[in-house]
């Protein structure tokens, strides 16, 4: 059973895209190509914004739980202009990278280190939670989903997403051949132990080895499971997919055919959420 400092002294010690782009992990250039990717990957652009970013009022209470190397504390600063931001992860590493990203742009944050199984915010503060490609990587996700509803006042919103159980990994055992072509041609994904991800079998550890060699822990779900974990807290008002990790793939696709995928075979499931 994997624990909570397992994963924590993981993510201390390997932060998010360290490792797979040359750039000096905290540069202003490391960012800026980091946000290329999510927004690419991800699909956001001004026709899907209303997906990521809700219509809230400038003094609503906004948290960016596990915010990582800070890619949503920026957007949801930028684009949203709340009076005061909260952001928090479970390592100092990452809310120390979520400062100097931030800084690059004159933007500040309430930043802290947070347990997202276990948070010190009060009961009913937030109005809106964002929480994208967190809660797979904690031994208990049921834990934060009850978490996250806890600190939201009634009514409010919350936005999170996860690894998808798409058609891919379902029949990846059947497609082992299909995986070791893939890595001679040179698929994978750089840094933390990830080029021969490919060769795995068994699409629990594909989904374990895409954030690194040594993670303790990645879990992905079917529409059905994450929406019957969140629904004793959440209506659930959308889902979504996006996100087709083309980097992982020496083939370039085009444009129009990334989308496709992206949003009928994504790997993240997306949900927008509104509490009972």
């Amino acid at each position: 059973m994997v624990n909570i400092e397992e994963v924590r002294n993981f993510w201390e010690s390997n932060p998010l895209f360290s490792g797979e782009s040359k750039l000096e992990v905290g540069s202003y250039e490391f960012f800026q190509e980091h946000r290329k990717i999510c927004l690419e990957a991800n699909l956001i652009n001004p026709c899907s914004e209303d997906l990521f970013f809700p219509a809230l009022s400038p003094d609503a209470k906004i948290l960016d739980l596990g915010c990582g190397i800070g890619f949503w504390t920026v957007e949801l600063s930028q684009r949203l202009k709340p009076a005061v931001l909260w952001a928090s992860d479970l390592t100092q590493t990452a809310v120390d990278l979520t400062r100097k990203r931030l800084g690059f742009y004159g933007l500040t944050a309430n930043l802290s280190v947070q347990n997202a199984e276990k948070m010190f915010y009060e009961d009913g503060f937030f109005d809106h939670v964002n929480c994208f490609g967190v809660i797979h990587h904690t031994p208990d996700t049921e834990a934060v989903l009850k978490e996250i509803a806890r600190v939201l006042k009634k009514d409010s919103t919350a936005y999170i997403s996860v690894y998808y159980n798409n058609i891919f990994l379902k029949v990846w055992p059947k497609m082992a051949h299909l995986g070791r072509f893939l890595h001679k041609l040179g698929a994978g994904l750089k840094g933390r132990g990830r080029e021969a991800m490919f060769l795995q079998t068994d699409p629990k550890e594909i989904v374990r080895m895409y954030d690194g060699e040594n993670n303790p822990i990645g879990k992905c779900y079917s529409r059905d499971s994450i929406i019957k974990m969140v629904e004793p807290y959440f209506i659930v008002e959308k889902t979504f997919l996006r996100y087709f990790p083309q980097r992982a793939i020496p083939i370039k696709f085009p444009d129009f055919f990334l989308r496709f995928l992206a949003k009928n075979f994504g790997f993240l499931i997306h949900l927008n959420l509104r509490k009972k």
